[in-house]
C-alpha cells in the first residue's frame, strides 16, 4: 500500500470512528495498527477462558447468546445501527447482513467445539484456515518465508490431536470456515469506511440470529447477578474489545497481513497461561513463541494485497 492510500485508509478510519464516539478518533490513528491487533490478541483467550467457566451454570448456547447480547447492547447506543442499516445502499446491507450471520454461527460454533473438544485443537482447526487467506496476498519470497516460519512456530506452540468425537469436529471446522468468512468480511466492512458502525450493526443482526437459540438457556443468568456480570465480562472482553481493535487493525493492515498475524494468537495464549493459570511454558513452547514472533517480524506488509 503506498503512501497516500495509507494516508486515504487512515482519514476513512478515523471519520468512522468520529461517528461512532469522538473521543476515539484521535487514539485510533495515534496508534499503529499492529498495537490494536496485540490488544484484540490478547482478549481473544480471555473471554472464551471466562466463558468455559461458566458452560456448567448458563450452557453453551446460553453462553453465546448473553455474549452476543452484550455486545449488542453495549454497540447500539454508540453506533445507532438502525440508523446505519437505513442509510446504506443494497450492497452494504447484503454485507451487514453476512457479517452479522457469520458472527452469530461463528460464536455459537466456537462455544460447541470448546464444550466437546480440547481449544489446543479447536485452535488448531481455526488457523487452518488463516493460512489459506494469508497465503493468498503474499507476494514475495520473503513472505512466504515468514508465514512458514510462523506456522512452524504455531504447530509447536499447540497440541494438535485429533479426536474421536465427530460432533465436536464438525463444530470446530465450522467455526474455522466461518473465522475465514470473519477476516474476509471484517477487512471489507473496515475497508467500505463503516468500520465500527458496521460491527455495531452486524452485532445487532447477529443477537437477531442467536436471539431464538440460546435464550433459554441464558435464563438463570438473570436470576443470578454474579452470573449475569460474569457473563456481561465475557462479552465485553470476548466481542466488544477484540472486535473493535481488529477493525482499527483491519481498516489499516492488508488482508494476508492481518491473516498472517494472527500466529500470534497461541503466543498470547501461553502468556495468558503463565500469567493467569501460572501454567509454565515448556522449552518447545518457548522455541514456539520465537519462531513466532520471528515469522511475523519478518514478513512486510507493503508488498501484501
Amino acid at each position: 500500500m503506498n503512501s497516500k492510500a495509507q494516508v486515504r485508509t487512515t482519514n476513512r478510519t478515523a471519520g468512522d470512528i468520529d461517528a461512532a464516539r469522538p473521543a476515539l478518533a484521535g487514539l485510533a490513528n495515534a496508534l499503529p495498527p499492529h498495537v490494536w491487533f496485540c490488544v484484540s490478541a490478547i482478549f481473544h483467550y480471555l473471554g472464551p477462558a471466562f466463558a468455559v467457566l461458566l458452560f456448567a451454570q448458563v450452557g453453551v448456547l446460553g453462553m453465546a447468546w448473553l455474549r452476543i447480547a452484550t455486545a449488542a447492547l453495549i454497540f447500539a447506543p454508540l453506533t445507532r445501527p438502525w440508523t446505519v442499516f437505513a442509510r446504506a445502499d443494497r450492497s452494504a446491507r447484503l454485507l451487514l447482513l453476512a457479517f452479522g450471520a457469520c458472527l452469530a454461527v461463528m460464536n455459537c460454533a466456537f462455544y460447541l467445539a470448546l464444550d466437546r473438544l480440547p481449544i489446543s485443537l479447536v485452535a488448531a482447526i481455526e488457523f487452518v484456515g488463516t493460512i489459506g487467506v494469508a497465503l493468498v496476498g503474499l507476494r514475495s519470497r520473503r513472505n512466504f518465508a515468514a508465514l512458514a516460519i510462523a506456522v512452524a512456530g504455531t504447530l509447536l506452540l499447540i497440541d494438535i490431536k485429533w479426536s474421536s468425537d465427530p460432533v465436536g469436529l464438525f463444530w470446530a471446522f465450522l467455526n474455522g470456515a466461518l473465522f475465514v468468512g470473519y477476516i474476509v468480511l471484517g477487512h471489507r466492512i473496515a475497508r467500505t469506511g463503516i468500520g465500527i458502525a458496521g460491527l455495531g450493526t452486524a452485532m445487532a443482526i447477529a443477537f437477531l440470529v442467536v436471539l431464538p437459540i440460546g435464550f433459554s438457556e441464558a435464563l438463570p443468568a438473570f436470576s443470578a447477578p454474579q452470573l449475569l456480570i460474569a457473563a456481561i465480562g465475557v462479552g465485553i472482553c470476548s466481542s466488544v474489545i477484540p472486535y473493535i481493535c481488529d477493525q482499527l487493525a483491519m481498516a489499516r493492515l492488508p488482508r494476508a497481513s492481518f491473516a498472517l498475524m494472527l500466529s500470534l494468537l497461541p503466543l498470547t495464549a501461553t502468556l495468558i497461561g503463565v500469567i493467569v493459570l501460572r501454567q509454565v511454558p515448556s522449552l518447545t513452547d518457548c522455541l514456539g513463541i520465537a519462531l513466532v514472533v520471528a515469522g511475523v517480524a519478518m514478513h512486510k506488509p507493503a508488498t501484501d494485497a
